[in-house]
C-alpha cells in the first residue's frame, strides 16, 4: 500500500486524527518562515503520545549538519526531511550523514526537491541520480547498520523563495520521467505539493509513487488540520492502492 504521510501537524487533536484514519507517517516542520512551524516543546509533547508504528518525521529546509539531527533527538523524531536546493549535495548533508550515522538507533534520512530544479533540466536529474547512488552506497559502508539513509525523495511543487507548502501541484505528466529514473534506481518517491483527496488518485497513476506527503490539502487553515479532510484524503489513497 501507497505510504501516506500527513505534514505540518501543529497539536495533538490533529495528529491522533490523522493516526486514527491511517496515516502512516507525522510531519512536523521546523522551517523558521512557515505558517506551521511547531517548537521543540510541542513537538515533543505529541510524539511522545504517538504509537510506534507511526514514522515522526521532521521536516527542514538546508539543514545543516547536526542541527537538525541534534532536533531530532530532542523530540523523539524517527526521520528527518531536508529540502535541498541546486547546490546540493554539499557538506553539509555529508556531516548529517555523519551525525545521523553516529547513533545506536539513527534517524532515516529523506530528501526534498522542487520539481522545477528537474522538469527543465536534465542534467540536475542525472547528477540527482548519480549523488544518491554514491551516497547510498558510502553511507552502507561506513555505517553497515543504518537502513533508510538516500533511499526517499520528495518531489513537491516549491521553490527556492517558497520551499513547500505552496497548496500547487506540479506537472505531473512531465515528471513521469523522473519517476521511472527513481524506480531504475531503487529511489522510493514521495509526490507531495497541491495534493487533495480529489486529485491525489491521478498523481498516483501518473507517477506511480512509493509514497504520498499532504499538508496544505487537509487543512481548514494554515496549521489547522480538517478532520473530514484528512479522513477523504487517505480514503482517496486507498482507493487509488485498489485500482492499481
Amino acid at each position: 500500500m501507497t505510504w501516506i504521510k500527513i505534514c505540518g501537524i501543529t497539536n495533538l487533536e490533529d495528529a491522533l486524527t490523522a493516526v486514527e484514519a491511517g496515516a502512516d507517517a507525522l510531519g512536523f516542520v521546523f522551517y523558521e518562515k512557515s505558517p506551521r512551524k511547531i517548537d521543540l516543546e510541542t513537538a515533543r509533547d505529541i510524539v511522545a503520545k504517538l504509537p510506534e508504528r507511526i514514522e515522526k518525521v521532521g521536516v527542514f529546509v538546508n539543514g545543516y549538519g547536526f542541527q537538525p539531527v541534534d532536533m531530532s533527538r530532542e523530540v523523539g523524531l524517527t526521520a528527518i526531511q531536508n529540502t535541498i536546493g541546486p547546490d546540493w549535495p554539499n557538506e553539509s548533508q555529508s556531516r548529517m550523514v555523519v551525525a545521523i550515522g553516529g547513533f545506536q538507533r539513527p534517524s532515516k534520512l529523506f530528501l526534498a526537491i522542487p520539481a522545477s530544479l528537474l522538469l527543465e533540466d536534465a542534467y540536475h536529474l542525472r547528477r540527482l541520480g548519480d549523488s544518491f547512488s554514491h551516497l547510498r552506497r558510502d553511507s552502507a559502508e561506513r555505517y553497515p547498520g543504518y537502513d533508510g539513509c538516500f533511499d526517499t525523495f520528495f518531489l513537491d511543487s516549491g521553490t527556492n523563495e517558497q520551499p513547500g507548502g505552496t497548496g500547487r501541484p506540479f506537472d505531473w505528466k512531465k515528471a513521469e520521467r523522473i519517476a521511472e529514473e527513481m524506480r531504475a534506481s531503487n529511489l522510493k518517491l514521495v509526490v507531495a505539493g497541491g495534493l487533495t483527496a480529489e486529485n491525489v488518485g491521478e498523481a498516483m497513476g501518473t507517477l506511480k509513487p512509493w509514497g504520498v506527503d499532504v499538508s496544505s490539502g487537509v487543512e481548514a487553515r494554515p496549521g489547522k488540520k480538517d478532520p473530514e479532510k484528512v479522513r477523504a484524503f487517505i480514503a482517496a489513497v486507498r482507493q487509488a492502492d485498489k485500482n492499481r
